[in-house]
């Protein structure tokens, strides 16, 4: 086990967690009620994207019914309640992720648009010879626009390799930082293997060469207590929808004095302070990142959503995952033909694997007529696939309202994709 999986596992074991009432919590997802080919809906595609507690649901549509208006713009009592509901969502970002300020909080559409933003925006800086540095377990959305802002530039990407466990080697990693190095962007759990990375020794050892960093966090925010300043990251980025909010709400975290320094990635309505057709001066932040009118609605409802996973406490979430993970890992363990991808030490969330002889597809499609919503795919992670030699995995997700009993229903599933390929 690595260092990492030992100082938080350490961490878990000497704070007392309060257990969550899962069965009482699941009342609060309606979706969860449902029956798909007359069974009871199992839903394990939480990496996807999580289901919606009732409170959250109810928040954007009581924005939409009486609070409705634009927001920083109206100076009438209905944009100003609006706007003051909008960054009373701010604040509370702020606060879930333990930022120093609010103007490092930035609304985007999602973790796909905050790293868009600071590749185009921080990108360019970048000149020939310049490198970025990533790992092999990285979503398309931290390497695509890395890839984009290095044709733009003539700048270089640089990848970390895995290990067979799908763990960073961390001895690669750490030759591979250098002098040409202008930006490491790193996954802090791989949606593809549950791994979780060590990403304040990352950190350490990046802002040891005067490299910044940035962490994709779209999905540890859910399942991991998240500290800005102890990883003394200079970029994170997560999405609402994986944290019980909406779909289309987003966040970028930033240290000020980087934001402050990076151009505006888009033009428009409130990033500006004065436009004349000779010049613009831009808007203070974060509001210089946030053009146009933003998904007010779905930041709103973000708010509620951290309102809900902070009254539960990310450190029960996390011990809930954590126990039923490891039942999964155990049962899947006892299926013969059962090839786990994504062994690492420290996991989190995420259970994903192949049958002999079965493709993924096939498996997702029996699963489902057993009322199984898992993920069957690439996970938008092809270079994933590649290094382990398979075009596609089954992954199942864990969430706060999953069940044990869930995960023997899946399992009974998997046995009866067995029996149809047999």
């Amino acid at each position: 086990m690595n260092t990492a999986a030992h100082e938080r596992i350490a961490v878990e074991r000497a704070v007392p967690v309060a257990r969550l009432e899962v069965e009482r919590l699941r009342q609060d997802f309606p979706i969860l009620r449902q029956t798909f080919h007359g069974k009871p809906l199992v839903y394990l595609d939480n990496a996807a994207t999580t289901q919606k507690p009732q409170s959250v649901i109810d928040c954007e549509a009581r924005y939409y019914g009486s609070l409705n208006a634009n927001v920083h713009r109206g100076v009438h009592t209905l944009s100003q309640r609006a706007t003051d509901a909008y960054e009373a969502a701010r604040d509370a970002v702020r606060g879930l992720i333990n930022a120093a300020g609010r103007e490092e909080i930035v609304f985007v559409r999602g973790t796909t648009e905050a790293i868009n933003l600071v590749a185009a925006s921080f990108g360019q800086r970048l000149r020939p010879g310049d490198e970025i540095l990533i790992s092999a377990m990285e979503h398309h959305s931290n390497i695509v626009p890395w890839q984009l802002a290095c044709q733009r530039s003539g700048a270089s990407l640089q990848v970390a390799p895995i290990n067979d466990a799908g763990e960073l080697m961390l001895e690669q990693f750490a030759r591979l930082l250098g002098p040409s190095t202008r930006m490491v962007a790193m996954t802090h759990l791989s949606n593809a293997l549950g791994t979780v990375n060590p990403v304040r020794h990352i950190i350490e050892l990046a802002h040891a060469q005067g490299i910044p960093v940035l962490i994709d966090g779209a999905q540890a925010v859910p399942h991991l207590k998240v500290d800005v300043q102890a990883l003394d990251c200079d970029f994170y980025a997560f999405s609402g929808h994986k944290l019980y909010g909406p779909t289309g709400v987003g966040v970028l975290y930033g240290k000020a004095g980087l934001l402050d320094a990076m151009p505006p990635y888009q033009g428009g309505g409130d990033m500006i302070r004065e436009v004349t057709f000779g010049r613009t001066t831009y808007n203070a932040l974060p509001y210089k990142f946030e053009a146009g009118t933003p998904n007010i609605a779905g930041v709103i409802a973000l708010g509620a959503a951290i309102g809900y996973v902070s009254a539960l406490g990310l450190e029960a979430i996390a011990a809930h995952e954590h126990a039923l993970l490891a039942y999964a890992s155990a049962q899947a363990a006892q299926i013969a033909g059962l090839r786990m991808i994504g062994t690492a030490a420290d996991k989190a969330s995420i259970l994903s694997f192949t049958l002999d002889g079965i493709h993924p597809h096939d498996v997702g499609t029996i699963l489902d007529q057993h009322g199984v919503a898992v993920r069957a795919g690439h996970h938008c992670a092809m270079p994933v696939m590649e290094r382990f030699g398979v075009p596609a995995t089954v992954r199942a997700s864990f969430a706060l309202y999953n069940l044990r009993e869930e995960v023997d229903a899946l399992f009974a599933a998997v046995r009866a994709a067995q029996e149809v390929f047999a």
